[in-house]
Protein backbone atom coordinates (compact mmCIF):
# COMPACT_ATOMS: atom_id res chain seq x y z
CA UNK A 1 0.00 0.00 0.00
CA UNK A 2 1.03 3.60 -1.09
CA UNK A 3 1.13 5.69 2.32
CA UNK A 4 2.90 8.91 1.06
CA UNK A 5 0.64 11.59 2.27
CA UNK A 6 -0.52 14.73 0.58
CA UNK A 7 1.52 17.92 2.21
CA UNK A 8 -1.68 18.68 4.95
CA UNK A 9 -2.13 14.92 5.91
CA UNK A 10 0.03 13.85 8.95
CA UNK A 11 -0.48 11.23 11.47
CA UNK A 12 -1.38 11.00 15.61
CA UNK A 13 -0.27 8.25 18.06
CA UNK A 14 -2.93 7.64 20.63
CA UNK A 15 -1.72 7.14 24.21
CA UNK A 16 -3.35 4.54 26.77
CA UNK A 17 -4.76 7.55 28.19
CA UNK A 18 -6.79 9.09 24.91
CA UNK A 19 -3.47 11.80 24.69
CA UNK A 20 -2.64 12.71 21.33
CA UNK A 21 1.47 13.05 20.76
CA UNK A 22 2.37 14.33 16.93
CA UNK A 23 4.51 12.35 14.64
CA UNK A 24 6.29 13.38 11.63
CA UNK A 25 3.97 13.07 8.61
CA UNK A 26 5.32 9.52 6.59
CA UNK A 27 8.04 10.10 4.07
CA UNK A 28 7.59 8.58 0.37
CA UNK A 29 9.57 8.64 -2.71
CA UNK A 30 9.54 11.86 -4.36
CA UNK A 31 6.45 12.77 -6.68
CA UNK A 32 7.31 12.57 -10.48
CA UNK A 33 6.87 16.16 -12.22
CA UNK A 34 3.47 16.77 -13.23
CA UNK A 35 3.08 16.97 -17.16
CA UNK A 36 2.79 20.61 -18.15
CA UNK A 37 -1.02 21.58 -19.44
CA UNK A 38 -1.37 24.21 -22.41
CA UNK A 39 -3.65 26.72 -22.56
CA UNK A 40 -7.33 24.62 -22.54
CA UNK A 41 -10.21 25.44 -24.15
CA UNK A 42 -13.04 27.05 -22.24
CA UNK A 43 -15.51 25.00 -22.67
CA UNK A 44 -17.44 25.45 -19.41
CA UNK A 45 -17.25 29.05 -18.16
CA UNK A 46 -16.38 29.74 -14.88
CA UNK A 47 -16.72 33.58 -13.27
CA UNK A 48 -15.26 34.89 -9.88
CA UNK A 49 -18.76 36.91 -8.17
CA UNK A 50 -16.55 37.85 -5.15
CA UNK A 51 -14.27 37.34 -2.91
CA UNK A 52 -13.19 37.93 0.85
CA UNK A 53 -10.52 36.87 3.34
CA UNK A 54 -10.86 34.97 6.59
CA UNK A 55 -6.92 34.59 7.77
CA UNK A 56 -4.60 31.25 7.26
CA UNK A 57 -6.28 28.14 7.77
CA UNK A 58 -3.80 25.37 8.93
CA UNK A 59 -6.63 22.53 10.16
CA UNK A 60 -8.64 20.02 8.52
CA UNK A 61 -11.71 22.95 8.07
CA UNK A 62 -15.22 21.96 7.19
CA UNK A 63 -17.35 24.94 5.35
CA UNK A 64 -21.04 24.62 6.46
CA UNK A 65 -23.11 25.44 3.87
CA UNK A 66 -26.70 26.36 5.01
CA UNK A 67 -28.52 28.01 2.46
CA UNK A 68 -27.35 31.45 1.00
CA UNK A 69 -24.93 31.48 4.75
CA UNK A 70 -21.62 29.89 4.84
CA UNK A 71 -20.06 29.47 8.36
CA UNK A 72 -16.12 28.74 8.14
CA UNK A 73 -13.29 29.64 10.20
CA UNK A 74 -8.94 30.33 10.59
CA UNK A 75 -6.58 28.66 12.64
CA UNK A 76 -6.31 31.74 15.21
CA UNK A 77 -10.00 31.42 16.46
CA UNK A 78 -11.86 33.60 13.97
CA UNK A 79 -15.14 32.43 13.38
CA UNK A 80 -17.22 33.92 10.47
CA UNK A 81 -20.72 33.53 9.29
CA UNK A 82 -20.85 35.55 5.50
CA UNK A 83 -23.48 35.96 3.06
CA UNK A 84 -22.99 33.61 0.27
CA UNK A 85 -24.22 35.29 -2.58
CA UNK A 86 -22.22 38.51 -1.79
CA UNK A 87 -19.38 37.79 0.20
CA UNK A 88 -20.41 39.76 3.19
CA UNK A 89 -19.64 39.06 6.88
CA UNK A 90 -23.19 38.43 8.72
CA UNK A 91 -20.91 38.25 11.61
CA UNK A 92 -17.52 37.62 12.75
CA UNK A 93 -16.09 36.59 16.35
CA UNK A 94 -12.33 36.44 17.16
CA UNK A 95 -12.25 33.62 20.25
CA UNK A 96 -9.57 33.44 22.52
CA UNK A 97 -8.34 29.92 21.67
CA UNK A 98 -6.64 28.28 17.96
CA UNK A 99 -9.21 26.42 16.21
CA UNK A 100 -8.35 22.70 15.37
CA UNK A 101 -11.55 21.43 14.41
CA UNK A 102 -14.46 23.26 13.17
CA UNK A 103 -17.12 24.45 11.74
CA UNK A 104 -20.31 22.60 12.22
CA UNK A 105 -23.67 23.98 11.93
CA UNK A 106 -27.47 23.61 11.63
CA UNK A 107 -28.07 27.27 10.34
CA UNK A 108 -28.12 28.68 13.65
CA UNK A 109 -25.88 27.03 16.11
CA UNK A 110 -22.36 26.74 15.03
CA UNK A 111 -19.33 24.61 16.99
CA UNK A 112 -15.66 24.61 16.68
CA UNK A 113 -13.13 22.71 18.77
CA UNK A 114 -9.96 24.72 20.07
CA UNK A 115 -6.60 23.28 20.51
CA UNK A 116 -6.61 23.34 24.07
CA UNK A 117 -9.60 20.59 23.47
CA UNK A 118 -12.39 22.87 24.07
CA UNK A 119 -15.66 22.51 22.38
CA UNK A 120 -17.37 26.35 21.98
CA UNK A 121 -20.66 26.72 20.69
CA UNK A 122 -21.75 30.23 19.27
CA UNK A 123 -24.85 31.59 17.93
CA UNK A 124 -25.15 35.55 16.19
CA UNK A 125 -21.56 36.15 16.88
CA UNK A 126 -21.62 34.98 20.88
CA UNK A 127 -20.12 32.47 22.60
CA UNK A 128 -23.15 30.32 24.00
CA UNK A 129 -20.70 27.62 25.95
CA UNK A 130 -17.67 25.78 26.51
CA UNK A 131 -16.92 22.25 27.10
CA UNK A 132 -13.79 20.51 27.68
CA UNK A 133 -13.28 17.29 25.72
CA UNK A 134 -10.95 14.00 27.14
CA UNK A 135 -8.99 14.11 23.59
CA UNK A 136 -8.40 16.39 20.75
CA UNK A 137 -10.86 16.44 17.55
CA UNK A 138 -9.93 16.85 14.03
CA UNK A 139 -13.70 16.40 12.87
CA UNK A 140 -16.13 19.47 12.99
CA UNK A 141 -18.63 18.93 15.28
CA UNK A 142 -22.02 17.69 14.06
CA UNK A 143 -25.14 19.91 15.04
CA UNK A 144 -27.99 18.16 14.68
CA UNK A 145 -31.67 17.77 16.71
CA UNK A 146 -30.67 20.49 19.11
CA UNK A 147 -27.65 18.47 20.12
CA UNK A 148 -24.12 18.70 19.35
CA UNK A 149 -21.90 15.49 18.45
CA UNK A 150 -18.39 15.48 18.47
CA UNK A 151 -15.54 12.73 17.58
CA UNK A 152 -12.38 12.76 18.91
CA UNK A 153 -9.23 11.34 18.18
CA UNK A 154 -9.59 8.33 20.21
CA UNK A 155 -12.22 7.36 18.55
CA UNK A 156 -15.34 8.47 21.08
CA UNK A 157 -18.60 9.82 20.27
CA UNK A 158 -19.56 12.49 22.77
CA UNK A 159 -23.33 14.09 22.59
CA UNK A 160 -23.90 17.13 24.67
CA UNK A 161 -26.94 18.75 24.73
CA UNK A 162 -27.11 21.87 22.25
CA UNK A 163 -28.96 24.28 24.77
CA UNK A 164 -26.82 23.73 27.91
CA UNK A 165 -23.47 21.94 26.99
CA UNK A 166 -24.62 19.11 29.56
CA UNK A 167 -22.84 15.92 28.27
CA UNK A 168 -25.95 13.30 27.23
CA UNK A 169 -23.85 9.98 26.55
CA UNK A 170 -20.43 8.94 25.27
CA UNK A 171 -19.39 5.91 23.07
CA UNK A 172 -15.98 4.48 22.19
CA UNK A 173 -14.89 1.81 20.02
CA UNK A 174 -11.31 0.21 20.13
CA UNK A 175 -9.56 1.08 16.55
CA UNK A 176 -6.08 1.31 15.33
CA UNK A 177 -3.46 3.19 16.97
CA UNK A 178 -3.26 5.73 14.62
CA UNK A 179 -5.28 8.08 13.77
CA UNK A 180 -5.14 10.49 10.67
CA UNK A 181 -5.06 14.61 11.57
CA UNK A 182 -7.53 15.27 8.93
CA UNK A 183 -11.52 15.48 9.28
CA UNK A 184 -13.47 12.00 9.36
CA UNK A 185 -17.01 11.07 8.88
CA UNK A 186 -20.14 12.32 10.64
CA UNK A 187 -23.50 12.60 9.53
CA UNK A 188 -27.25 12.31 10.56
CA UNK A 189 -29.33 10.04 8.40
CA UNK A 190 -32.98 10.25 9.27
CA UNK A 191 -32.87 9.33 13.32
CA UNK A 192 -29.70 7.64 12.86
CA UNK A 193 -26.14 8.74 14.24
CA UNK A 194 -23.99 7.58 11.03
CA UNK A 195 -20.01 7.88 12.53
CA UNK A 196 -16.70 6.93 10.55
CA UNK A 197 -14.82 4.57 13.57
CA UNK A 198 -11.54 3.25 11.59
CA UNK A 199 -12.71 1.83 8.76
CA UNK A 200 -16.18 0.91 9.52
CA UNK A 201 -19.33 3.46 9.41
CA UNK A 202 -21.66 3.09 12.22
CA UNK A 203 -25.49 3.91 12.70
CA UNK A 204 -25.79 5.09 16.76
CA UNK A 205 -28.88 6.26 18.33
CA UNK A 206 -28.15 9.73 18.57
CA UNK A 207 -30.26 9.41 22.09
CA UNK A 208 -28.25 6.90 23.46
CA UNK A 209 -25.07 6.33 22.03
CA UNK A 210 -26.14 2.41 21.29
CA UNK A 211 -24.40 0.95 18.18
CA UNK A 212 -27.28 0.15 15.44
CA UNK A 213 -25.37 -1.25 12.90
CA UNK A 214 -21.71 -1.43 11.76
CA UNK A 215 -20.67 -1.87 7.98
CA UNK A 216 -16.92 -2.08 6.94
CA UNK A 217 -15.31 -0.11 4.02
CA UNK A 218 -11.82 -1.44 4.59
CA UNK A 219 -10.41 -3.90 6.32
CA UNK A 220 -6.78 -2.92 8.75
CA UNK A 221 -3.96 -4.98 6.56
CA UNK A 222 -0.55 -4.87 7.14
CA UNK A 223 2.92 -5.63 9.05
CA UNK A 224 3.10 -1.73 10.80
CA UNK A 225 0.40 0.81 12.45
CA UNK A 226 0.89 3.13 9.32
CA UNK A 227 0.23 0.24 6.60
CA UNK A 228 -2.81 -0.79 9.02
CA UNK A 229 -4.63 3.04 9.42
CA UNK A 230 -7.56 2.86 6.84
CA UNK A 231 -9.28 5.77 8.98
CA UNK A 232 -12.92 7.34 7.07
CA UNK A 233 -12.29 11.02 5.71
CA UNK A 234 -14.06 13.93 4.79
CA UNK A 235 -15.65 14.84 2.69
CA UNK A 236 -18.81 12.23 2.60
CA UNK A 237 -21.51 12.28 0.02
CA UNK A 238 -24.67 11.10 0.69
CA UNK A 239 -28.20 10.99 -1.94
CA UNK A 240 -31.02 9.35 0.05
CA UNK A 241 -29.91 6.94 2.76
CA UNK A 242 -27.08 5.99 0.86
CA UNK A 243 -23.91 7.45 1.83
CA UNK A 244 -20.29 6.95 0.35
CA UNK A 245 -16.87 7.66 1.85
CA UNK A 246 -13.35 6.82 1.10
CA UNK A 247 -11.25 4.91 3.58
CA UNK A 248 -7.56 6.64 4.04
CA UNK A 249 -5.46 4.70 1.35
CA UNK A 250 -7.86 1.99 1.02
CA UNK A 251 -11.13 1.77 -0.43
CA UNK A 252 -14.10 3.83 -1.64
CA UNK A 253 -17.67 2.89 -0.78
CA UNK A 254 -21.08 3.29 -0.24
CA UNK A 255 -23.68 2.42 2.42
CA UNK A 256 -27.26 2.08 3.14
CA UNK A 257 -27.55 4.26 6.31
CA UNK A 258 -31.69 2.96 6.86
CA UNK A 259 -30.56 -0.64 6.47
CA UNK A 260 -27.41 -0.60 7.87
CA UNK A 261 -25.69 -2.69 5.09
CA UNK A 262 -23.14 -1.84 2.91
CA UNK A 263 -23.87 -1.57 -0.98
CA UNK A 264 -20.49 -1.64 -2.78
CA UNK A 265 -16.81 -1.13 -2.21
CA UNK A 266 -14.11 -0.73 -4.22
CA UNK A 267 -10.19 -0.70 -3.39
CA UNK A 268 -9.07 2.82 -4.45
CA UNK A 269 -5.43 4.70 -3.06
CA UNK A 270 -6.17 7.94 -2.16
CA UNK A 271 -6.18 10.63 0.72
CA UNK A 272 -8.53 12.98 0.23
CA UNK A 273 -12.82 12.63 0.67
CA UNK A 274 -15.59 11.86 -2.51
CA UNK A 275 -18.61 13.81 -3.78
CA UNK A 276 -21.14 12.15 -6.45
CA UNK A 277 -24.09 12.80 -7.63
CA UNK A 278 -27.50 10.26 -8.12
CA UNK A 279 -25.48 8.90 -10.82
CA UNK A 280 -21.41 8.86 -10.18
CA UNK A 281 -19.12 9.14 -7.60
CA UNK A 282 -15.94 10.48 -8.16
CA UNK A 283 -12.43 9.90 -6.34
CA UNK A 284 -9.48 11.54 -6.85
CA UNK A 285 -6.28 9.12 -6.52
CA UNK A 286 -2.85 9.93 -4.30
CA UNK A 287 -1.54 10.04 -7.85
CA UNK A 288 -3.66 12.43 -9.14
CA UNK A 289 -5.08 9.91 -11.41
CA UNK A 290 -9.15 10.95 -11.24
CA UNK A 291 -11.76 8.14 -11.06
CA UNK A 292 -15.35 8.42 -11.48
CA UNK A 293 -17.34 5.25 -10.28
CA UNK A 294 -21.04 4.41 -10.98
CA UNK A 295 -22.76 4.99 -7.66
CA UNK A 296 -25.72 2.01 -7.60
CA UNK A 297 -23.09 -0.83 -8.38
CA UNK A 298 -19.43 0.74 -7.92
CA UNK A 299 -18.64 -0.41 -12.01
CA UNK A 300 -15.77 2.35 -13.01
CA UNK A 301 -17.16 4.94 -15.22
CA UNK A 302 -14.11 6.44 -15.98
CA UNK A 303 -10.80 7.93 -15.00
CA UNK A 304 -8.48 10.69 -16.50
CA UNK A 305 -5.05 11.24 -16.44
CA UNK A 306 -4.75 14.43 -16.90
CA UNK A 307 -4.05 16.01 -13.54
CA UNK A 308 -1.17 12.79 -13.07
CA UNK A 309 0.66 13.80 -10.01
CA UNK A 310 -0.94 16.73 -9.12
CA UNK A 311 -1.30 16.75 -5.50
CA UNK A 312 -5.27 17.35 -5.49
CA UNK A 313 -8.07 18.44 -3.48
CA UNK A 314 -11.21 16.74 -2.28
CA UNK A 315 -13.74 17.20 -5.35
CA UNK A 316 -17.17 18.50 -5.71
CA UNK A 317 -19.32 16.95 -8.21
CA UNK A 318 -21.63 20.17 -9.96
CA UNK A 319 -24.60 20.08 -12.49
CA UNK A 320 -21.87 21.68 -14.91
CA UNK A 321 -18.73 19.09 -14.06
CA UNK A 322 -16.11 18.43 -11.23
CA UNK A 323 -14.37 20.55 -9.13
CA UNK A 324 -11.10 19.78 -7.79
CA UNK A 325 -8.00 22.04 -7.77
CA UNK A 326 -4.20 21.29 -6.92
CA UNK A 327 -1.46 22.09 -4.64
CA UNK A 328 -0.29 25.29 -6.92
CA UNK A 329 -3.37 27.46 -6.65
CA UNK A 330 -5.30 26.29 -10.11
CA UNK A 331 -8.76 25.01 -9.80
CA UNK A 332 -10.24 22.74 -12.23
CA UNK A 333 -13.36 21.91 -14.21
CA UNK A 334 -13.62 17.83 -15.03
CA UNK A 335 -16.36 16.89 -17.79
CA UNK A 336 -19.29 14.69 -15.66
CA UNK A 337 -19.22 12.42 -19.32
CA UNK A 338 -15.57 11.48 -19.09
CA UNK A 339 -13.10 13.40 -17.18
CA UNK A 340 -11.97 15.97 -19.99
CA UNK A 341 -10.81 19.00 -18.45
CA UNK A 342 -13.05 22.15 -19.42
CA UNK A 343 -11.34 25.10 -17.82
CA UNK A 344 -8.65 25.73 -15.50
CA UNK A 345 -8.78 29.32 -13.10
CA UNK A 346 -5.88 30.48 -11.21
CA UNK A 347 -7.18 31.47 -7.72
CA UNK A 348 -4.40 31.79 -5.46
CA UNK A 349 -0.48 30.61 -5.04
CA UNK A 350 -1.82 27.60 -2.01
CA UNK A 351 -3.78 24.65 -1.85
CA UNK A 352 -7.46 24.33 -1.08
CA UNK A 353 -7.85 24.08 3.17
CA UNK A 354 -11.30 22.10 1.88
CA UNK A 355 -13.26 20.74 -0.54
CA UNK A 356 -15.58 23.22 -2.40
CA UNK A 357 -18.94 23.79 -1.36
CA UNK A 358 -22.10 25.12 -3.06
CA UNK A 359 -24.38 28.05 -1.26
CA UNK A 360 -26.53 30.79 -2.33
CA UNK A 361 -26.23 29.93 -5.89
CA UNK A 362 -22.31 29.99 -5.65
CA UNK A 363 -19.38 27.38 -5.51
CA UNK A 364 -17.12 28.59 -2.52
CA UNK A 365 -13.79 27.47 -2.18
CA UNK A 366 -11.05 28.73 0.46
CA UNK A 367 -7.39 28.68 -0.02
CA UNK A 368 -4.82 27.85 2.97
CA UNK A 369 -4.01 31.38 2.84
CA UNK A 370 -7.66 32.46 3.77
CA UNK A 371 -8.32 33.54 0.33
CA UNK A 372 -12.58 33.33 0.18
CA UNK A 373 -13.88 33.03 -3.55
CA UNK A 374 -17.62 32.56 -4.42
CA UNK A 375 -18.05 31.79 -8.32
CA UNK A 376 -20.69 31.07 -10.95
CA UNK A 377 -20.67 28.33 -13.50
CA UNK A 378 -23.39 29.61 -15.68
Amino acid sequence: MNTTPSRWTTLTRLSLAGVCVALAACSGPSRPKPTEIPGVPVLQDVRTSWTANVGKVDFPLVVSAREDHIALANSQGVVAVLDATTGKDVWRLKLDQAISAGVGSDGQQLAVVTRNNELITLQDGKVQWRKSLPAQSFTAPLVAGARVFVLTADRSVIAFDGATGRQLWTQQRPGEPLVLKQAGVMLAVKNTLVVGLSGRLAGLDPNTGVVRWESAIATPRGTNDVERLVDLVAPFDRVGDVVCVRAFQAAVGCVNAELGKGVWTRPSTGEMGVSGNDTLLVAPLSNGVVQAFNRSNGERLWDTERLKYRILSAPLVTPRGVLMADNGGWLYVLSLADGALLNRIKLDSEELATAPVFAGGRYVVVTREGRVTGLQIP
